[in-house]
């Protein structure tokens, strides 16, 4: 941990992705991967809801004093993602698959308490 005491972004981000990754399991999805890398960047959680492949962008905070987590999944993120989507759907020729865009936030408290985690299936638009 910092020295100031608050965790890093990075490690928020880690932990989240971990809560995310948790929580869609005992939702039924398979994981098949995390913290996919290509195109300089990566995909946060790759599962599958049955026979649908989908694309998991994980937020994660801390606190809500700059805004809830799902209003950092701007269009420039969403762009990214899409391509990121895009890409990994082409290298592991997935063309004929069904595929969706989730966000799932993690909101962590400073109390202890269990993380508040929210799912949102279909959260934008895709190219496909």
């Amino acid at each position: 941990m910092p020295p100031w005491g608050r965790p890093s972004r990075d490690s928020i981000g880690h932990r989240g992705e971990a809560f995310a990754a948790a929580y869609l399991r005992r939702q039924g999805y398979r994981i098949v991967g995390l913290r996919e890398r290509l195109l300089r960047g990566d995909l946060d959680i790759v599962a599958l809801d049955g026979r649908t492949v989908v694309f998991v962008e994980v937020r994660s905070r801390s606190d809500l004093e700059h805004g809830h987590p799902a209003e950092t999944v701007g269009p420039a993120k969403q762009r990214r993602v899409a391509e990121l989507a895009s890409a990994y759907i082409r290298r592991h020729k997935l063309e004929d698959c069904s595929v969706r865009i989730d966000v799932v936030t993690v909101l962590f408290h400073h109390d202890g308490r269990e993380p508040d985690v929210e799912h949102f299936q279909n959260a934008f638009d895709s190219p496909w």
